[in-house]
């Protein structure tokens, strides 16, 4: 990351998001000193604070929101449609070239953190350490390393795999000693090849030694599971956020399990749903906007249809997941990286939240302030308050009425400094 050149800045804004619970502000401004905000408040106010010397920055009636936060990627991986085993016949030092890409492009969309949700080898250690010496141009990363998994099971490729309870407590003391900020593991199939989504892969022993290791070394943990069972599993193991969460079965299809759900609200885990990896909402939006200007095809018309009918039934089970109560413990995921998934569209995921039925507010409150407590760095970002990193986002428009206005990014600040 980029360190503050030391100097003063004030920033003057139309309107500011500052994701403490208040509504939008007007006529606001944020002083700025060694890449930490030191006050923030009505223009008039702050200005009487500044130093003479510091720069001024006046960005109209632009809305300023903290630095988003997105909480699953995988940085190595390039989004591209490409199945997984294409993708990872690249070299890891390709693999790093395409992080460089795609960290960039994450971090010029106004994610100012991510949480690299698994990598091949030592590549996610290798590219945070770029990212903190300024090699390389990105957000804040949080890396796991390599998710733990089954012999075979889903993201193998990785190189972390453990078989028994024993094998899965060495596996987390190893990435602990590596470096891991968190440790994920995989608690069911997924889209790799010769696995299953709808099936738990680790049991409820193997699930408990991961979250107990991992507690055990000050590491939050993290579930990749699909299935009703292994969510099951990872809420009786007592971990700390889950990923995806689709409530899928073994045949193949979703059944919303209501106990599971109140259970889940109940046990105060986090819930990254992913819903834009899940839904290929990409290539949705790509065929919708061609199908607006008479360009498909007959074939074509029928995938979109197809498609929107998965997704409302995503976002029907997902709705009936708030109404249980989780709706202040969302954690927006890309999972960039993924299939259709491409770096730069956090947007999409916000999008999806508010179609689900959070209000635009709430959504971006979900990618600020309750990410930064999910990830544990909540002292340091996730708001615009005082004594915080100055991670900053203007945007055009107000996102607090349309969610859109995230995805129309005209500068970000990254601890104070301006990205370009």
């Amino acid at each position: 990351m980029p360190e503050s050149n030391g100097s003063s800045v004030l920033l003057r804004c139309g309107h500011l998001f500052d994701g403490t619970g208040r509504s939008l502000q007007r006529d606001q401004a944020i002083l700025i000193a060694d890449g930490r905000i030191t006050a923030v408040g009505p223009a008039a106010e702050v200005e009487q604070r500044t130093p003479p010397a510091a720069e001024r920055i006046d960005l109209g009636e632009a809305c300023v929101i903290p630095g988003l936060i997105d909480g699953h990627t995988h940085t190595s991986l390039l989004g591209d449609r490409q199945p997984y085993v294409v993708q990872f016949a690249a070299s890891d030092e390709l693999m790093i070239a395409i992080a460089a890409k795609n960290l960039r492009r994450h971090l010029l969309a106004g994610v100012t953190t991510i949480r690299e949700h698994g990598a091949r080898n030592m590549v996610g250690f290798t590219v945070r350490e770029a990212v903190r010496r300024g090699y390389l141009m990105g957000p804040r990363m949080l890396v796991s390393g390599r998710p733990i998994t089954k012999p075979g099971g889903h993201f193998h490729f990785c190189n972390e795999t453990a078989a028994d309870a024993e094998a899965v407590r060495q596996s987390v003391r190893r990435l602990a000693e590596q470096g891991a900020d968190y440790i994920k593991i995989m608690a069911s199939g997924g889209a790799t090849e010769g696995t299953d989504p709808g099936v738990a892969s680790y049991s409820l022993e193997e699930l408990r030694a991961a979250a107990q290791e991992a507690h055990r070394l000050g590491r939050r943990t993290a579930v990749h599971t699909r299935a009703t069972e292994g969510m099951r599993r990872a809420v009786a193991a007592g971990h700390d956020l889950l990923e995806h969460a689709e409530f899928k079965e073994p045949d193949g299809e979703q059944h919303f399990d209501p106990e599971l759900a109140r259970a889940i609200a109940a046990s105060n885990m986090y819930v990254s749903p992913t819903l834009q990896g899940l839904s290929a909402y990409p290539r949705i939006v790509e065929l919708a906007a061609r199908r607006d200007t008479g360009e498909l095809g007959e074939e074509e018309e029928r995938e979109l249809e197809e498609r929107q009918q998965r997704l409302e039934a995503r976002l029907a089970v997902f709705r009936r997941f708030l109404d249980a109560g989780i709706e202040d413990r969302i954690v927006p995921g890309t999972d960039a990286g993924v299939f259709w998934v491409e770096f730069g569209r956090i947007g999409y995921d916000l999008e999806l939240l508010v179609q689900a039925g959070l209000a635009p507010a709430d959504a971006l409150r979900a990618a600020t302030r309750t990410a930064a407590e999910a990830v544990g760095l909540s002292d340091e970002i996730g708001t615009i308050e005082a004594g915080k990193v100055a991670d900053l986002v203007a945007v055009d428009g107000d996102p607090t009425a349309d969610i859109g206005a995230v995805s129309r990014v005209l500068a970000v600040y990254q601890a104070g400094n301006l990205v370009t």
